[in-house]
């Protein structure tokens, strides 16, 4: 069970005077239960690569298929497929539109034809997923709640539709340290307690290195690298300079060390991990020799 994309390119304004070409030659196999980060630099292709596992593109050339169907159908069956994989964009909170939380929320499942049982069992589950409890939040307009809470009531709108797959496109942009926590707190309990898949793009390579357990670089269209954040992150730093990327601070700081000769392990992606291993190294450095007394001073008689 996966999304496949097949020789898959997006040309925009194809003909025109101003025809671009986004994407080229995306052979990609994005599998079940995997936290996937993708990154690049602006204009690499990111945005328009993930509007494609949905159907809300369609490749100029190639395909795209969900759980082995295609999206290109019209049939119910494609229309499946493409319910499977939730999408929730940059800047979230402009996706609210309803009067009150609880409407927002239940938007979607209603237009699944869910009956009305369902929807509000979906979006009490939801609520409570993202830690907005119902009593307290489901009449309350959306647009009087923090950019944090507006944020987690457009992801509970998604998820409330119980998708196999959640594409996160820079979903913590705007948000101060305590938002960015809280967001990713809850994807990450998504991911490990509903076993969903999630494809997060972003920019914040720290955030990539310590969640996503594959990393997708790409650059001027195409796919660059694809492999482990570790391995991405310090075996190919050149690669990634090229691409106008920089590993994440703690990797910089590691490899920086080593190239002083310090051989200590690079493997940490948390600064407490980064830590760890300094001092794990320091405690194998010899120890420096006792101070020597002065020497007395003997004065001529």
């Amino acid at each position: 069970m996966s999304i496949c994309l097949r020789e898959v390119s997006h040309i925009y304004g194809k003909g025109s005077p101003y025809e671009k070409v986004a994407l080229t030659g995306i052979d990609l196999e994005l599998h079940r239960h995997e936290f996937v980060g993708i990154i690049g630099h602006t204009g690499s292709g990111k945005s328009t690569l993930v509007q494609h596992l949905n159907g809300l593109l369609t490749p100029t050339t190639g395909t795209v298929t969900v759980d082995g169907v295609s999206l290109a159908g019209t049939g119910a069956e494609a229309k499946a497929a493409r319910r499977r994989v939730g999408m929730v964009f940059q800047y979230p909170e402009h996706q609210l539109f309803e009067e009150t939380i609880a409407e927002d929320i239940a938007f979607g499942p209603r237009n699944l034809g869910w009956d009305e049982e369902t929807v509000q069992e979906r979006v009490r589950a939801a609520m409570r997923f993202v830690g907005l409890p119902y009593r307290q939040f489901a009449s309350r307009s959306p647009f009087r709640l923090s950019g944090g809470q507006m944020r987690r009531v457009a992801i509970a709108g998604v998820i409330a539709m119980k998708p196999d797959y959640l594409v996160l496109d820079e979903p913590s942009a705007g948000l101060d340290p305590v938002g960015r926590r809280e967001i990713y707190a809850q994807i990450t309990r998504l991911h490990e307690e509903q076993h969903t898949t999630v494809i997060l793009v972003s920019h914040n390579m720290e955030d990539i290195s310590r969640l996503a357990s594959r990393v997708i670089v790409m650059n001027r269209g195409a796919v660059m690298l694809d492999g482990a954040p570790l391995t991405i992150f310090t075996q190919h730093r050149d690669e990634l300079a090229a691409a106008g990327l920089e590993p994440p601070p703690v990797s910089r700081l590691l490899s920086a060390l080593n190239e002083r000769g310090w051989q200590i392990d690079e493997s940490a992606v948390e600064p407490d991990e980064a830590a760890a291993h300094i001092k794990a190294r320091l405690t194998r450095l010899p120890a420096a020799p006792a101070a020597r007394p002065p020497k007395e001073t003997r004065h001529a008689r």
